[in-house]
């Protein structure tokens, strides 16, 4: 199973939304999350914190194997690592390798923003709307709306 990940960030108003799209390998779209977090300090915790949301799905969805992929390519490299971070994500960091035990096998990947548009563009309407939600097998009409808008081929699923 694949799991994308991506933030939306505000700086105005300290908040942040984490957009999530589960993939079976055949890519077909088994469930797709926005989660909505307040007082986070800047985009580069965002990005740390929606890695650990996608690796808390994978746990709860109880997913023996999985790929983690987002676009942003410091975060990545920071759950790879088998060291301790030390700069100002290292919480987050280390909660995500605490919860990597969870899995048989996990990989962290990194993509284009353009190979990653639709948990993209969940986490923009969910900043924009200030909604979190969780849809299995479906993804919400906005979003759908908004990917048509930009032309990119969305799955109906």
């Amino acid at each position: 199973m694949n799991i994308h990940f991506d933030a939306a960030y505000s700086q105005l108003l300290s908040r942040t939304a984490s957009g999530l799209v589960v993939r079976s390998p055949r890519g077909d779209i088994l469930a797709t999350k926005a989660v909505i977090h307040s007082n986070i300090s800047s985009p580069f915790a965002a990005e740390a914190l929606v890695g650990m949301q996608a690796v808390r799905l994978g746990v709860i969805m109880g997913l023996n194997t999985c790929e983690i992929i987002g676009d942003s390519r410091t975060a990545i490299k920071k759950c790879q690592s088998t060291e301790r971070d030390k700069s100002v994500i290292g919480a987050i960091i280390s909660n995500i390798q605490d919860a990597m035990s969870f899995f048989q096998e996990i990989k962290f990947h990194c993509i284009s923003r353009e190979e990653n548009m639709l948990a993209h563009v969940i986490a923009r309407e969910a900043l924009k709307n200030g909604e979190g939600y969780y849809l299995e097998n479906s993804i919400e009409e906005q979003v759908r709306l908004e990917m048509e808008r930009r032309r990119i081929d969305c799955p109906n699923k």
